[in-house]
């Protein structure tokens, strides 16, 4: 095979895929669009203009070449506190293209994350666009480690060069490095959903697996499809969405910098027309509120995708019901880059996951190690070409983690006498009620259906005899209505739903709930807060 290629054949299923013994995987998603022809065609779409498969590639070159410009060392780390925008697709890309590890964060940490971040990394380059310098900056003036490089995506500010005129000064074109598809090529840091984030270590090839057996073999993403996703590019769910699914096939990405509210989602939506749209519970929750206050014209989407928490049936309901698209839930992982269990195009199952992405491999472990019966819940793991090589320098939680090529998701589920995928809840949420184990998100799945609950969140609280009880955090759709009566009826409707000891013992009606950027509902934080009975 040539160098920098791969080989796709979609007669088998899964799709086989074969990589070229030497393989930048940059190549295959920027330059080989230029080899066949789409090097006119619009590759992203944003409110300031398009980039056409043609400035992208020149942009990836450039960048890289500034990189390259400032000393960086093959294999050195690039940490990019970036919005959604072509410069952190070019950067992103421009930086594996120079033989570098792109490392992209959440842009809604603080200055002591972002600390934390840079001297794990040993960042040697950071850049970060003028809205989070006041938290970068800080972060840069407590850190230890300095890196050689920084670079404001957009205006230069005292404290750094902008980004742009450093590309500007580069050269248009660029060797790929030397690689091989098993080689790191860049960093994802976990969402913190349980506590710290580790920095998952992913492969030149990751991206390609994701690509084709989610994105094609399950979305049927084609050149013909936009591609618009509410989760931003700085975490796995987002980076595939609305970077590497369409630049896979030479579709186009519509990016968008702003906060992902209903109003903003449905603007974008109606100017660009988007066929796929990517977005997680919670905000799908509060568009069917939307919605129901003011309807909107949503007829270009062919498919709607939901990830980052499992999504309760009755959302999946009304959203259908509402706007005659099927929302596609799946779980995935930053570890696994992309959704390994999915809902498809023609069966959809809501409540549940769906079944196996080809490609993958699931299988569900009880606490002794060995796989459960059917309907039985236990630990899940997963297995596939995707999952991350290792946590960067945290040998004890890769060695606990990813054993024999098999990934534990930390996620609780079963499989039912149909063969699909039902959430419980994360490993460390479950609740054991007189001596049962017992899933938090059932009972958050039976109060989403009473027609006053617009969210909610359950988790184990110690009653005056020490006893684990459920606990319930809720968002109304109308806050006036939080009350005692409001809360028999609540427990009410959930003994009527569920096994009489499931229902919550304590109701407290909360504005928000805590969540990672992924949309996943931080348990940990609430069980903090609960304490004790009387506390």
């Amino acid at each position: 095979m040539e160098a920098n290629t791969v080989r796709i054949d979609r007669a088998t299923t899964p799709a086989t895929i074969a990589y070229a013994p030497s393989f930048n995987v940059a190549v295959p998603f920027i330059d080989r669009h230029l080899h066949e022809g789409r090097g006119a065609r619009v590759a992203i779409r944003t409110r300031a203009g398009d980039t056409t498969y043609a400035a992208l590639a020149e942009a990836v070159n450039r960048a890289g070449n500034a990189l390259l410009a400032a000393g960086l060392a093959r294999g050195a780390r690039v940490m990019m506190v970036v919005k959604d925008c072509p410069e952190f697709v070019a950067l992103f890309f421009g930086a594996i293209k120079a033989g570098l590890v792109p490392v992209p964060v959440n842009t809604l940490l603080r200055a002591p994350d972002y600390c934390f971040m840079l001297e794990e990394s040993a960042a040697a380059a950071l850049a970060y666009s003028p809205e989070y310098a006041a938290e970068v900056e800080a972060a840069l003036a407590a850190a230890h480690h300095r890196p050689a490089l920084l670079a404001v995506v957009g205006a230069a500010r005292q404290s750094a060069p902008a980004l742009q005129d450093l590309m500007a000064k580069a050269a248009p074109s660029l060797a790929p490095a030397p690689a091989t598809a098993a080689d790191d090529c860049f960093w994802l840091f976990s969402s913190g959903s349980t506590g710290s984030p580790k920095a998952a270590v992913h492969r030149h090839r990751d991206m390609v697996e994701t690509s084709e057996h989610y994105g094609v073999g399950i979305l049927g993403v084609s050149e013909r499809d936009v591609a618009f996703s509410a989760a931003k590019l700085f975490f796995a769910y987002g980076l595939g969405n609305a970077m590497t699914f369409p630049l896979w096939v030479g579709g186009q990405a519509v990016l968008f910098d702003g906060r992902p509210t209903p109003e903003a989602t449905f603007d974008v939506i109606a100017a660009f027309r988007p066929t796929l749209y990517f977005g997680v519970p919670t905000l799908y929750a509060a568009q069917l509120r939307a919605l129901a206050a003011a309807p909107r014209d949503l007829s270009c989407l062919r498919a709607c995708v939901s990830a980052g928490e499992a999504l309760p049936a009755e959302i999946c309901r009304r959203w259908r019901e509402r706007t005659g698209v099927a929302i596609l839930d799946g779980i995935g992982s930053t570890e696994a880059l992309h959704i390994f269990i999915s809902n498809r195009l023609d069966d959809v199952r809501p409540g549940s996951s769906g079944r196996v992405v080809p490609g993958y491999a699931a299988r569900i472990l009880g606490e002794d190690g060995a796989e459960v019966a059917r309907g039985a819940s236990g630990r899940l793991w997963i297995t596939g070409e995707s999952t991350a090589a290792r946590y960067w320098h945290n040998p004890e939680k890769t060695a606990a983690t990813m054993r024999g090529g098999w990934l534990d998701t930390g996620d609780t589920y079963r499989k039912d006498a149909d063969g699909y995928y039902v959430y419980c809840g994360r490993s460390d949420d479950m609740l054991k009620i007189g001596g049962i184990w017992c899933s938090p998100f059932e009972i958050e799945a039976r109060l989403i259906e009473h027609p006053k609950v617009l969210e909610a969140a359950v988790v184990g609280r110690q009653d005056a005899d020490g006893l684990t009880k459920p606990a319930a955090y809720v968002i109304l759709n109308q806050a006036g209505d939080a009350g005692e009566t409001l809360s028999e009826d609540l427990r009410a409707h959930c003994k009527a739903g569920l096994a009489a000891y499931k229902y919550p013992r304590w109701i407290t009606y909360v504005t928000e709930l805590p969540k990672t950027a992924t949309g996943k509902i931080q348990r940990f934080k609430l069980r903090a807060a609960a304490g004790p009975a009387g506390a």
